[in-house]
């Protein structure tokens, strides 16, 4: 139980249907649709496309998804709305223009956006409500504004990556938007009630296809009208592995879900029960064999298509090779290729109704403000996805025409004697798969509870550095850079985390990152 002496939340807990989201009123919006006979797949994508207007730095119609699906008693859904890249790029061009490594922003880092297809596709499957219904929500607020949440407001400062229609649509006469301003976006509401009368192909032809293409090759883009028509979301196997007698369901490349399995296989050859779960030893330790993980992922994990190393990424004998590795005085040498550009833009929505159908999707722009491309007519922010590939010939994430880059988000269901109890998610960029499994061993070895567990303070390697957020006690960081790390606090915090627990009595207990301004809601 926590001390009510001090900040912190408690858990939301009711008994029918329950969503957990970044911004509260994205959370409302998906209870009102399990209130109205929705499923939970109504509830998330009616959360997570009214989240473009609530936190519109993070997230769009212009991104990306990735979903898991689990109904009792059938096998749980994955789901990849992930694009793929025009089939003009070439990769020989950007490196004679760029060099070893992509752009971060511009036209050529966008990847065809797929989350519509996806969304449309899964709301016809598996949803229960119409289209427009489930959309309804989002085109009122993208009309009426919604007032920029605190944190969105500390994202949207200092951006400077916006092009021309960019600055126009996402600033207030070239000034980032404050805490309390109001946000509107008519264009994307325009967009939403085509999609909901058309279904996808509003959105991937016609008008608002022209849009995108035309915006894009005005700044150099190779997109054409053909590459949108054909954007597809294609259902997958997810993939899986045991810890602590429970089993952990993650989405398959080229998500890096596998990588979160890594760390974990990794983590079994240790003893955490018996470490202090805030001390030095095991914070050590993790680090560790993150690295070795991310290491790993950089090397093999790609589009599926051209990836021939995923039985090697969940193999235990990979992980017990690497653990072997790990020394608990002295940290591994810096050398390594990096875990991924620095970002923090990605939504996690969780939703379980009455009928146990439980949801984790993940949606995102990548970086703040995606690309910084925001088209002409619609004012449609499209993400930069494509900064996600490699450039280095012969790498199994080398940039490709119709490729799929690798991407960082990845949604995740627990389930326990074939039933998921909990579908959870860690935002936070290339953080998430450490992110998952920080957030299960809190669980399963200290038996924290899910919002316990979300509020603990957390840890990640990156570009040399060791980011210690500042709930860990100054002996540790003392003890941590002892040890060789280079430590250092960040700036902002690291990650958000959103998760629904299906507790043994049916109860559902909710719980919701602080680093972020949402919550969970039930009824």
């Amino acid at each position: 139980m926590r001390d009510f002496h001090l900040p912190g939340r408690s858990p939301v807990l009711c008994q029918n249907g329950m969503v957990a989201t970044s911004h509260p009123l994205a959370a409302k919006v998906g209870v009102q649709m399990l209130e109205a006979g929705g499923n939970a797949l109504d509830a998330a994508i009616a959360a997570a496309v009214l989240l473009e207007i609530c936190e519109p730095q993070m997230t769009g119609i212009g991104g990306d998804c990735f979903a898991l699906i689990s109904r009792p008693g059938e096998d749980v859904i994955a789901m990849n709305g992930s694009g793929r890249a025009p089939a003009a790029l070439d990769a020989g061009r950007l490196r004679a223009e760029f060099g070893a490594t992509m752009p971060e922003h511009g036209p050529q880092t966008v990847t065809i956006p797929t989350a519509v297809d996806a969304f449309c596709r899964l709301n016809s499957d598996h949803g229960r409500m119409s289209l427009g219904d489930v959309l309804a929500p989002a085109v009122h607020y993208a009309e009426a504004g919604v007032p920029v949440a605190p944190r969105v407001a500390s994202d949207w400062a200092g951006v400077s990556h916006l092009h021309a229609s960019g600055k126009t649509h996402l600033t207030k006469d070239g000034a980032p938007y404050l805490t309390g301003d109001i946000f509107r976006a008519p264009g994307l509401a325009e967009v939403l009630r085509r999609i909901a009368v058309e279904g996808r192909d509003a959105f991937y032809t016609g008008e608002v296809a022209e849009d995108m293409v035309d915006t894009l090759r005005a700044l150099g883009g190779v997109h054409t009208l053909d590459d949108f028509a054909a954007a597809q979301a294609e259902y997958t196997s997810p993939v899986s592995a045991s810890y602590g007698g429970h089993e952990v369901v993650e989405h398959p490349p080229n998500g890096q879900g596998a990588t979160a399995l890594l760390i974990l296989n990794i983590l079994k050859n240790f003893d955490l029960k018996s470490m202090d779960p805030f001390g030095a030893e095991r914070a050590h330790i993790e680090t560790e064999a993150a690295r070795l993980a991310y290491d790993a992922r950089n090397r093999f994990l790609a589009d599926p298509d051209y990836m021939t190393r995923l039985d090697h990424l969940l193999s235990q004998d990979t992980a017990d090779g690497l653990a072997a590795l790990i020394r608990p005085d002295a940290v591994l040498p810096e050398g390594m290729e990096p875990a991924g550009a620095v970002h923090r833009d990605t939504v996690l929505i969780t939703a379980v109704d009455r009928d146990r159908m439980s949801v984790s999707l993940i949606y995102s722009v990548f970086r703040t403000f995606g690309s910084g491309v925001v088209t002409d007519r619609f004012n449609l922010l499209l993400h930069n996805r494509g900064s996600g590939f490699s450039l280095k010939e012969g790498h199994p994430n080398e940039a490709a025409p119709g490729k799929r880059p690798m991407h960082t988000i990845i949604p995740g269901l627990v389930r326990k004697d074939g039933a998921t109890i909990m579908p959870f998610g860690v935002m936070g960029g290339p953080y998430q798969a450490h992110g998952h499994a920080r957030l299960l061993t809190n669980l399963l070895d200290y038996r924290m509870a899910p919002q316990e567990a979300i509020d603990a303070p957390r840890l990640f390697h990156r570009d040399g550095a060791l980011e210690v957020e500042r709930g860990y006690a100054e002996t540790v960081r003392a003890r941590l850079a002892e040890i060789g790390h280079r430590v250092l606090v960040p700036e902002a915090p690291v990650g958000g985390a959103q998760a629904i627990l299906i507790r043994p009595d049916g109860v559902l207990e909710g719980a919701s990152d602080h680093r972020k301004d949402g919550c969970a809601l039930g009824y």
